[in-house]
């Protein structure tokens, strides 16, 4: 059977991103089939397609896909026909400690991802989606969601009255928000924007800092917490927020280290690090365990995604763009 798919040429860049088609083959043993409706973009993504981290052979992106099983191989128990399911990050990540230290088995990268409209693949590679999620709710789950419930559930162990903080308004930022609220903790949220500042207090952020107009933001996170400072920092800036994100964690603060948009080298005062015996945990994504743990909660309390705009399959290179502009608050994703 052949079916539609986007490719990122070796290389990669925009102007090598090509509309074709691929071979899609029956379920084998422990296999299902599955028709993909929707994707989300993640920053990951846009450094494969974008030539960041470019392809050497032709590619198929797109590390997050959702969408409804259509056939079934011999042995699976786990799935059915008609089943919403959601894509894993790691396929091979299942549970217990994380052994992969490549992105040889992430789709989009290592292997073919979901900008496709079928794929085969172990049933293991998946998980239920949420009940009551669109296809294209389910598909922001697999990297930003995920991300920030390892961050804060399984890595910081958050307990309810604890503080957080948080960076941006993208996909992990905005879900560790929605986490840590439904967790009972304070969230302190930063941005450049005061108009995505309301928008993070309507989500429920307890106090909100401008960062573009407040560089010592780490400073006025420790007014905000009597001088404590917080119990855990979602640091997703990378080498231009580390140094800050320090100073406004606690003696002992766990800081979840997840992006690198301002680069992947930089200097780390390891003065600072050890007198404040702070714990940096780096962490990619997270196991098909987790990833069930954080859908049952999601089913118990009704969490939904924000999506800020939705664009087709074909439209890709257009999302990517949107995305590079930095205008978006929340998950960006391709409905197909």
């Amino acid at each position: 059977m052949t079916i539609k798919a986007i490719y990122v040429q070796p290389g990669g860049g925009f102007d090598n991103v090509t509309l074709g088609t691929c071979d899609s083959s029956m379920p084998k043993a422990g296999e299902i089939m599955v028709r993909i409706r929707a994707s989300s973009l993640n920053y990951h993504d846009y450094a494969v397609v974008s030539g960041m981290w470019a392809p050497s052979v032709p590619r198929i992106p797109m590390s997050d896909g959702a969408g409804e099983v259509i056939a079934v191989g011999e042995g699976v128990t786990d799935f059915a026909i008609g089943d919403h399911v959601v894509s894993t990050f790691s396929p091979t990540w299942l549970d217990g400690e994380p052994e992969v230290e490549s992105m040889e088995t992430v789709p989009g990268d290592g292997i073919d991802g979901f900008a496709r409209q079928q794929v085969t693949m172990l049933a293991t590679a998946f998980t239920h989606a949420p009940k009551g999620y669109s296809h294209t709710e389910a598909a922001t789950l697999t990297c930003a969601g995920l991300t920030a419930w390892r961050a804060l559930m399984v890595d910081g162990a958050l307990k309810p009255g604890e503080t957080v903080l948080v960076q941006g308004t993208g996909g992990v930022s905005i879900f560790a928000l929605q986490f840590a609220k439904i967790a009972g903790a304070t969230v302190i949220a930063t941005s450049s924007s005061d108009e995505k500042l309301a928008r993070l207090k309507a989500l429920g952020a307890d106090h909100l800092i401008n960062y573009r107009e407040d560089e010592n933001w780490g400073d006025s996170v420790r007014r905000l917490t009597g001088g404590r400072g917080v119990d855990h920092v979602i640091e997703i800036g990378g080498p231009s927020t580390l140094a800050q994100s320090m100073v406004a964690a606690r003696v002992g603060g766990h800081i979840a280290m997840i992006g690198i948009l301002s680069g992947v080298t930089g200097t780390l005062s390891l003065l600072l690090a050890l007198t404040r015996q702070l714990r940096l945990q780096a962490l990619v994504v997270g196991s098909r365990r987790q990833q069930m743990d954080m859908i049952r909660v999601i089913d118990a309390t009704g969490l939904k995604p924000v999506i800020d705009r939705h664009f087709a399959l074909e439209e890709i290179v257009d999302a990517f763009r949107y995305q590079e502009s930095n205008r978006h608050f929340g998950k960006i994703c391709l409905d197909f």
